[in-house]
């Protein structure tokens, strides 16, 4: 069959082995690596997204164009990477969305972050059409897609992940099976991202504090990172607030504000009280109130240390923890 993108003529096989076909519905930064890992580990992809420019920087890769969704109706498993419920309602559950052509017992494998009460949603609607949705939100970032080095948490009936074992394993280092239900893996990654933000805010605080004694956030971060909190959260961003490397973002600070807001809208349903998720999303919004909404949101701790009156060019590590010292005017 064969399809014109921008002008490009593209054609994909229509026969062979389950899963030698694989759609790919989103192609950010995320997308483009599950396209990458899904390419180099011999399956054809499919590629669809809004943003044409996006395709192509694929195609060139090896993938294939979808001229449209109508087109998915040929793979046995689609994966979508989209930013929230919105972009997911609208590419899978709209009049010409996914739903509308995956195949009987065709797979749709989700990971997105998504709110629980939608993922609910997404399962009962594929379910009605003799599909199976996967859920498989991911701990990392686009950089660790891009080596393999994700976690996915996995929310399925097992015999549907064991079909997809050969598709799931490209993806990341290592999965977990949280439940049957999908939208157990989307409590799971909420909760993670919550843990995660905690973690980037008291890092902030303890840097703002130590500097202002006189420790670089350098030797800070070698000292908490070389004994007890040498956890890959504490390494990887205490080295983006160390270093301000706010940009380009792994994820965006409305994206981290909407998940702490898909956490807490949950938590009010299930009755639980969560004092420390409620600061945390208020402190993602003091960020994009600063402007920052581009950034990192590990740029929590360079609020941390706008708010201790700390200059940026002080933020920089220099040798000697002397000379970093603040004198704080006394009353």
């Amino acid at each position: 069959m064969n399809h014109t993108n921008n002008g490009r003529s593209t054609e994909y096989i229509t026969t062979g082995p389950i899963m030698s076909q694989v759609g790919v519905i989103g192609l950010g930064r995320m997308g483009r690596a599950f396209a990458q890992l899904l390419m180099a580990g011999g399956l054809r992809v499919v590629a669809y997204d809004i943003d044409a420019d996006k395709v192509s920087a694929v195609l060139s890769q090896g993938a294939v164009a979808a001229a449209s969704v109508e087109d998915f109706n040929r793979c046995d498993m689609v994966l979508t990477s989209l930013p929230d419920d919105n972009a997911v309602r609208k590419a899978v559950l709209s009049e010409k969305g996914l739903a509308s052509y995956l195949k009987p017992g065709g797979i749709h494998l989700s990971t997105s972050t998504i709110g629980v009460p939608f993922c609910r949603e997404l399962d009962a609607a594929h379910r009605e059409r003799g599909q199976v949705l996967i859920a498989m939100p991911v701990l990392g970032n686009p950089d660790l897609a891009a080596r393999r080095g994700l976690f996915l948490l996995l929310g399925a009936p097992l015999d549907a992940i064991e079909r997809s074992r050969d598709v799931i394993d490209l993806l990341g280092q290592r999965s977990f099976h949280v439940g049957d239900d999908p939208w157990l893996a989307s409590a799971m990654k909420l909760a993670g991202n919550m843990l995660t933000a905690a973690t980037l805010q008291s890092m902030g605080e303890v840097f703002a504090f130590l500097s202002k004694e006189g420790i670089t956030p350098h030797k800070a971060q070698q000292i908490l990172t070389g004994s007890l909190f040498d956890g890959k959260v504490h390494k990887t961003y205490g080295g983006r607030i160390v270093e301000r490397r706010y940009s380009p973002p792994g994820m965006t600070v409305p994206l981290a504000t909407k998940d702490l807001r898909l956490l807490l809208a949950e938590a009010e349903q299930t009755h639980t009280p969560m004092p420390l998720a409620s600061l945390l999303h208020d402190r993602l919004i003091a960020v994009e109130a600063r402007g920052w909404s581009d950034l990192d949101w590990s740029a929590l701790g360079r609020l941390a240390a706008f708010e201790a009156s700390i200059p940026e060019e002080l933020s920089t590590p220099v040798e000697n923890g002397s000379k970093f010292r603040l004198k704080i005017p006394q009353p």
